[in-house]
């Protein structure tokens, strides 16, 4: 079986994306599954520490268990998302054991989020857990950057953010910090933004992001590895098309299909839930990111 590593890396070199669709309700697990295979493409499923602490997936075991369950090696493997070193609500998080948990559970890709940290300390907490992943055989992610969103209160207004660079990932910090870090996928931020999660925001509709293209392309040189866009949904279609053969092998997808589940859930019921996360993924893999039939160029 091809690794995720290899995958992600094919990508990056085809110029195509992988997307990595977030699960913070169990039974979403089985549909985004069933509409990768149904779209004949490649996917990651993945699960965030915030989405069992605030959510409704359980446990990373939980979700590694569901996805045995439903497992599809010809399209899917299991990636372990945003394990923060300090959290949304800015606490200290013991990381490291939590990442040790994931490779015990099988998971094939982990991330450690380093990026409330000053850079030194972003690299040094990186660097752990990409000897933890290596010595297991597998990648690890980071980030280096503000892809704002998952915090208390409204972020300030979009295009003050965007207009002033704030949070963007600088190029020659990534360079070093990949060089120094050892991480093999890295997350930037260049416009993108994170679904709310606070439970007086969680249902609000994301603010259309745009992206940095040329901030990208500075990225894309200065790190070599195939890079991450987080806070995949709403971003302008066009724009992530022309993200793509940029350096963007991995896409993060959470707020579109957890909003169509939710809001199923509340007018129909759990049936009812479980088909809108289908006919959403597949209508995303086909119609916004391009990917139908794409499976055989990984």
């Amino acid at each position: 079986m091809i690794g995720s590593a290899e995958i992600i890396r094919r990508a990056r070199q085809a110029g195509i994306v992988v997307p990595a669709f977030n699960i913070p309700y169990l039974p979403m697990v089985e549909p985004i599954v069933r509409a990768v295979a149904d779209e004949d493409c490649f996917a990651l499923i993945q699960v965030a520490r915030l989405e069992w602490e605030k959510f409704g997936s359980g446990s990373l075991e939980a979700v590694a268990e569901e996805f045995r369950r439903h497992e599809d090696p010809e399209h899917v493997r299991l990636h372990l998302d945003h394990i923060p070193v300090i959290d949304e609500d800015h606490r200290r998080v013991d990381f490291l054991p939590l990442i040790r948990r994931a490779i015990a559970a099988g998971y094939q890709s982990v991330m450690v989020d380093g990026s409330r940290l000053e850079l030194e300390a972003n690299i040094r907490a990186t660097r752990e857990v990409a000897e933890l992943a290596h010595l297991a055989g597998i990648p690890c992610e980071a980030e280096l950057g503000a892809v704002l969103g998952h915090e208390e209160g409204p972020l300030p207004p979009y295009e003050e953010l965007f207009a002033s660079g704030r949070g963007f990932t600088d190029p020659e910090e990534a360079r070093r910090f990949v060089r120094e870090s050892g991480c093999d996928w890295l997350s930037v931020a260049i416009g993108n933004i994170h679904g709310a999660v606070s439970k007086a925001q969680r249902d609000q509709k994301k603010v259309e992001a745009r992206l940095a293209l040329e901030h990208l392309d500075k990225l894309a040189r200065s790190t070599g590895i195939p890079l991450v866009l987080h806070g995949g949904s709403g971003i302008r279609p066009e724009d992530l098309r022309k993200a793509f053969p940029r350096g963007i092998a991995k896409l993060n997808v959470g707020t579109e299909l957890r909003q169509a589940y939710e809001g199923a859930l509340r007018r129909g019921g759990a049936k009812e839930a479980r088909e809108a996360v289908r006919l959403r993924t597949r209508e995303l893999l086909r119609e916004t990111y391009g990917l139908s039939g794409s499976r055989g160029r990984l």
